[in-house]
């Protein structure tokens, strides 16, 4: 098991492992429109491709699907008052954020919500 405070930075942990969450329009991946793979920030996990991202308006992260479903789990989340679905690393178990039915109907109708600090952008090569 990692000491993931030595690996991830305070924010990092506060979200990826204490289930944070980063303040909306916040995250530098918002408004990101290189081309790439987005990696998993703690275990460089492949989780989401720039061809399913799209701006939702909400200040995370926008993604119609995952690059790889055996890299993401889903889990059912009740806290605060809610009932959402919670998006995890299937790898290292790393909280990236939720998953909710209201995306873009002509991509599936999901949005996959997800925190900047949880990810690294792969930009593609020219």
């Amino acid at each position: 098991m990692k000491d993931w405070k030595k690996v991830l930075t305070p924010e990092q942990y506060s979200i990826m492992r204490e289930k944070g969450t980063e303040p909306p329009f916040s995250g530098k991946y918002v408004h990101e429109k290189n081309r790439g793979m987005y990696k998993c920030a703690a275990c460089g996990a492949e989780l989401f491709s720039s061809d399913t991202k799209f701006d939702s308006g909400t200040g995370w992260p926008s993604f119609s699907e995952p690059a790889n479903l055996k890299n993401i789990e889903l889990k059912s989340d009740k806290s605060h008052g809610m009932n959402r679905t919670e998006v995890l690393c299937k790898n290292c178990g790393s909280h990236l954020g939720h998953v909710f039915d209201d995306g873009p109907k002509e991509l599936g109708g999901k949005r996959y919500c997800i925190n900047s600090v949880c990810l690294l952008l792969e930009k593609n090569k020219k």
